[in-house]
C-alpha cells in the first residue's frame, strides 16, 4: 500500500442484532479534518460489482482530510444475518450506529454518500429529526423502489427461462403477490422477504427530498453531453421547486454496478471530490 493510500481498519462495530463489518478510512495525517462520510452501498449484487469505485471513492475522500467508514449493513457482506432476515428498519438502524462511532471519532460534518438504492436509505435516514447529516452525496439514485422492485424480479424471470423449465415462468405480478401473501423469494442467489420488498416498494424518490443539508447528484450518463433520464430529471426539478439545495452533475462512464466485470468510472471520483475542496484545505 502506498503512502497516498494507507491501508483502511477493518473492524466489527456491535449494531443489535449481531455485528456490521466495516471499513474506516481515516483523514490523511497530513490534512486538516474535514469531516466524515458515512457510505451507504447498493442492493444485491449491485454492492459487489460496486466495491473497486466505493473503494477508490473512500480513498479520494480520505487524502482530501475526511474519515470515510463503509459498512455492511445487517444481511450484507460479511456482517451478521442472513439477506432473508434484512429490513428497512433494520439498515436505518446500521446508519444511525454507524453515524454515532463517526462522531465519536471525527470532527466536522457527517455526510452520506449513497449509490443506487442506496441513496433512497440515506435519503430516508436523513428526514428522520434525530438524524444530523452535514451533506449527502448521491451516486446514480433509484428514483423509483416500484421499478426498482420489479426489475430485480425479472432477474428471477430471466433465470427461469434460461433455465428452461417446463412450466411457464410466473410473471412479475405473479411474484408480487406470492410477497403480498407472505411467501419469500429467492431471486437470483438473495433471499427476499415480503417486508423487505414491500418497505422498498413504497419508496418514492420524490417525496424523499431533504431541505435539511446540500444534497449533491451524480448521474451517469452514456456519453458527455447526454442529460439526466426524463423520469430523473423531473424529480430534480420538483426537489429544487420544493427548497432543496440540489446540485446535479453528469458524468459518463460505464454503470459499474451493472458491468458484467467489476469496472471503473475515473471521471466519477474526480466529479465527487470537487465540490468539496473548499471544504478540506
Amino acid at each position: 500500500m502506498t503512502r497516498e493510500h494507507p491501508p483502511a481498519e477493518a473492524f466489527f462495530l456491535d449494531a443489535a442484532p449481531g455485528t456490521r463489518f466495516c471499513l474506516y478510512h481515516a483523514p490523511h495525517a497530513d490534512r486538516r479534518p474535514a469531516g466524515a462520510f458515512l457510505y451507504v452501498h447498493p442492493f444485491g449484487d449491485e454492492m459487489n460489482k460496486s466495491r473497486r469505485m466505493a473503494a477508490l471513492q473512500a480513498r479520494a475522500f480520505a487524502a482530501m482530510g475526511f474519515g470515510v467508514l463503509q459498512i455492511d449493513l445487517f444481511g450484507c457482506g460479511d456482517s451478521s444475518g442472513e439477506f432473508a432476515d434484512a429490513r428497512w428498519d433494520i439498515w436505518k438502524h446500521d446508519l444511525a450506529v454507524a453515524r454515532e462511532w463517526l462522531e465519536e471519532r471525527t470532527s466536522g460534518p457527517i455526510g452520506l454518500w449513497s449509490l443506487r438504492l442506496g441513496a433512497l436509505l440515506a435519503l430516508d435516514f436523513a428526514g428522520d429529526p434525530e438524524s444530523a447529516i452535514g451533506r449527502i452525496v448521491l451516486w446514480q439514485p433509484v428514483i423509483s423502489g416500484a421499478s426498482f422492485l420489479t426489475q430485480f424480479l425479472r432477474m428471477r424471470l430471466a433465470g427461469e427461462m434460461l433455465a428452461g423449465d417446463a412450466e411457464k415462468p410466473a410473471g412479475t405480478q405473479a411474484m408480487r403477490d406470492a410477497l403480498a401473501a407472505g411467501e419469500t423469494l429467492e431471486v437470483a442467489g438473495y433471499e427476499l422477504a415480503p417486508d423487505l420488498a414491500a418497505a422498498i416498494d413504497r419508496l418514492s424518490a420524490a417525496d424523499l427530498a431533504t431541505t435539511k443539508c446540500p444534497v449533491h447528484w451524480f448521474e451517469i450518463v452514456p456519453e458527455a453531453g447526454r442529460s439526466m433520464p426524463p423520469a430523473a430529471a423531473r424529480t430534480a426539478d420538483a426537489w429544487v421547486r420544493g427548497g432543496a439545495d440540489l446540485r446535479v452533475r453528469t458524468v459518463p462512464g460505464p454503470q459499474f454496478w451493472a458491468t458484467q466485470e467489476i469496472s471503473e468510472c475515473p471521471g466519477l471520483v474526480a466529479a465527487t471530490v470537487e465540490p468539496f475542496c473548499e471544504a478540506a484545505p
